[in-house]
């Protein structure tokens, strides 16, 4: 009878074939290192990731109003939280500065934001926004009239909130939102202590838009708009409240070529009328186009023109103001240490039932380089021109140096 042949038993061997000790019934997959050192299981872990940067940069100006030197701090901080369905992010920067002949260190810039987007379903999002911002110009910087002596501060204070559905080649997007600005008194040669609460407003205002997919790259819309303006007091200077109510209507096109290109074009009318029977009311038309080229992720090439009313702001005799506004960005990574930018933009504005009018254009360029992953330095170069019919012309060259530390 024969007799069964058994296979030799395996070597103790060192571990490094099939004598592993993960390989054995119970123990794999588990990675043979301590539970401290094991991979969150959830994604995004920690659920807020939050950066923070603090840069400092100095800026020396000449201008046919004089020289001047400023030294900025910028201090900024953003979150992100990361659900299942929805996001939440907050930012909170702050421009702090000191002019050269000055030695008062004040705020120029403040914003806080709180923004979050919530996904229902496949089909429906919602979204929504807080901010709060506040805003100066140092006393004597170059372009203010020079009747001004101590610029106001403005305070701005916004909530919105959207809703986005699809319907198949269909999508409906409503938008409302709600906006507080005051003004603070401005200190003038002429005038004195010069209060601008005539000027200081709520803001509420409503959009609808809905778009039809025709192909896979381009989408035609329509767009409704109606907003409210509620002035606090009535005007010094005309004696009636420029409380008023705003219309606008227009059409366009969308195109979308994967990541590369997008362009969007539309055209419409804007109306603005006054609760007043002693102001006229306004019509316009509007135009606005935008365009973002981008044929890899080292370079970014952007255009936009755009059309507005708007109320007329502190120390302004209109009732309201016309805008139109051209720019144009391109932002290049030569490396991962240098980072290079230039921009323009061109302005024009025109009070309504006053007599200011402006046109300006500026041009910058400015480069970023790496010292290190928490260490960067910049450097820009600015040229502008202003022609204001109250003011006149005004020309600068500004040369700016900085530093930044960021986490």
């Amino acid at each position: 009878m024969a007799h069964p042949t058994f296979a030799d038993p395996l070597p103790a061997g060192d571990g490094s074939t099939y004598d592993n000790e993960r390989l054995r019934p119970g123990i794999y997959p588990a990675a043979p290192v301590p539970e401290d050192f094991a991979v969150p299981h959830e994604p995004g872990h920690p659920p807020l990731d939050i950066d923070w940067s603090v840069g400092l940069r100095g800026s020396l100006t000449s201008s046919t109003d004089g020289d001047s030197f400023i030294t900025t701090l910028t201090p900024q901080v953003s979150g992100t939280a990361l659900g299942r369905r929805g996001s939440l992010a907050f930012d909170a920067s702050a421009d702090i500065a000191k002019s050269g002949g000055d030695n008062q260190v004040l705020p120029t810039g403040v914003d806080l934001s709180l923004s979050g987007q919530y996904t229902l379903d496949e089909n429906t999002s919602l979204n929504g926004e807080a901010r709060i911002a506040y805003a100066r110009d140092l006393p004597g910087e170059p372009g203010l009239d020079p009747l001004i002596i101590r610029p106001a501060e403005e305070v701005t204070g916004a909530l919105s909130a959207g809703l986005d559905r699809r319907f198949g080649r269909f999508t409906v997007g409503l938008k409302g939102s709600a906006e507080r600005t005051v003004y603070g008194d401005t200190l003038r040669a002429d005038t004195g202590q010069t209060s601008n609460a005539d000027q200081n407003l709520w803001s509420l205002g409503s959009t609808l838009r809905v778009g039809y997919r025709a192909t896979p790259i381009f989408e035609v819309f329509g767009e409704a708009g109606a907003t409210r303006d509620i002035f606090d007091q009535p005007s010094a200077r005309l004696g009636e409240r420029f409380n008023a109510t705003g219309q606008t209507l227009r059409g366009g096109i969308t195109g979308r070529w994967g990541d590369v290109l997008t362009a969007t074009a539309s055209a419409g009318v804007g109306r603005r009328d006054f609760d007043a029977a002693g102001f006229d009311d306004v019509t316009t038309q509007l135009y606005d186009a935008s365009v973002t080229f981008s044929p890899d992720p080292t370079l970014t090439v952007t255009a936009g023109l755009s059309t507005a009313i708007a109320p007329p702001g502190a120390d302004s005799d209109g009732i309201a103001r016309f805008e139109h506004t051209a720019t144009a960005d391109i932002d290049y990574t030569v490396n991962s240490w240098l980072r290079m930018r230039a921009s323009a933009d061109w302005t024009r504005s025109r009070q309504v039932d006053g007599p200011e009018t402006e046109t300006r254009y500026d041009v910058r360029a400015g480069a970023d380089y790496s010292m290190s992953r928490h260490t960067s330095v910049s450097a820009d170069y600015a040229y502008g021109h202003r022609d204001n019919s109250t003011t006149g012309t005004l020309d600068s060259h500004t040369v700016s140096l900085g530093i930044t530390l960021k986490r």
